[in-house]
């Protein structure tokens, strides 16, 4: 099941120059960078409320969000929608007739596992499923 809006993602070109902006527009610090070698990517996070904002910078040229960057520029990026099982999720977005970009979860940024719906199958819109990962029981 959906839980709610976890993040709004934004392509940006470069953190360090985006993250005094948003600081000042959001009057909050960025609470947290991360690198995330699979999608070749720097975050940064800010909370706003209950709700976040993702910065996100390209470390590859060719990674998603330098494709991205070169097609459509700065700017609203992804939605992210969080669950308590994102594998059931994708079973049921897939049997939906919906096309994911992964079918399998991987690793993301903020302690987060994820997986990208295609955009030409949800109305243009990149949609980010992501799902805490919990920490090991502790014995």
């Amino acid at each position: 099941m959906l839980l709610k809006i976890e993040h709004l993602g934004i392509a940006v070109e470069s953190l360090s120059e985006s993250i005094p902006v948003y600081e000042a527009l959001l009057a909050t610090p960025c609470y947290k960078q991360e690198f995330v070698g699979s999608e070749s990517v720097l975050t940064a996070f800010f909370q706003v409320g209950p709700n976040k904002i993702e910065l996100l910078e390209a470390t590859d040229s060719a990674s998603p969000i330098a494709q991205f960057l070169r097609a459509k520029g700065k700017g609203f990026h992804h939605v992210a929608f969080e669950t308590d099982d994102i594998e059931h999720e994708i079973q049921r977005l897939l049997l939906a007739g919906f096309e994911l970009i992964h079918q399998n979860p991987k690793q993301g940024a903020d302690n987060k596992i994820i997986a990208f719906l295609h955009p030409k199958s949800s109305e243009k819109l990149l949609v980010e499923l992501c799902q805490e990962l919990k920490p090991p029981p502790i014995i």
